[in-house]
């Protein structure tokens, strides 16, 4: 069952983070649920998760447009396209993938617009993989520099997808490299609210990501079991 994931997950999620001296409160968990049926989406609904993310836009309007009873935080995870930044803007409380200024600039002016208020992580490529999106880290900071002109949408941290590792402990570095980028650009002068998260890990590696700092760790296999499509 859906809710017996959900707590099996959790219990690891505070071993990982106790195994560092965290507080299992300081990491988020979001469900992965895309390809996920909306029956199965609120059956971890009523067993207590609240974030869901997702990676397709138009997969996940549908969803939100039919949970408008319910309290569900959704986040956008996959790869936005420009002329999809005004949909996204409006609809997710937080968009994982910003990974340019222009991108970042069009989600600000709908959310302006709308009356929202999204919160944007910006997506960092840490290993330059051509089938992966992210901006390369010597780039970041010029999306700094556009957030602090933002009059709706907040940048609040990073998001990062390393290699496909074999096992946990092969992701570890590039986990470690995404904590001591954050920690760095702290020290040069970015606002600490713009790097307030850290999301990073998922059911292969969440715990190594944990270790490594992060404050939100994206799960979908190990709570709603393996996708077929």
């Amino acid at each position: 069952m859906i809710a017996d994931r959900l707590t099996e997950v959790r219990a690891r999620i505070a071993a990982a983070a106790r195994s560092v001296g965290r507080d299992p409160l300081t990491v988020r968990l979001i469900a992965v649920s895309k390809t996920i049926a909306l029956d199965r989406i609120l059956e971890a609904y009523a067993a207590g998760q609240r974030d869901f993310g997702e990676n397709r836009v138009q997969e996940a309007l549908q969803k939100i447009q039919s949970s408008t009873d319910f309290l569900i935080s959704w986040h956008l995870l996959g790869h936005l396209q420009t002329n999809k930044a005004r949909k996204a803007g409006t609809a997710f409380a937080t968009i994982q993938s910003v990974d340019d200024v222009e991108l970042l600039e069009k989600i600000d002016v709908a959310a302006a617009q709308a009356g929202t208020s999204p919160e944007l992580l910006i997506q960092v490529d840490l290993a330059g993989e051509k089938s992966k999106f992210g901006t390369p880290p010597a780039e970041v900071p010029r999306l700094f520099e556009a957030a602090d002109r933002m009059r709706a949408a907040r940048v609040v941290g990073l998001m990062v997808l390393p290699p496909l590792a074999t096992v946990p402990e092969d992701a570890r570095p590039w986990f470690r490299q995404a904590h001591e980028l954050r920690e760095r650009w702290l020290a040069g002068g970015v606002p600490r609210p713009m790097l307030r998260e850290l999301s990073m890990g998922m059911s292969g590696d969440f715990e190594v990501a944990i270790q490594e700092g992060a404050t939100m760790v994206r799960v979908g296999t190990a709570i709603f079991g393996s996708r077929h499509v």
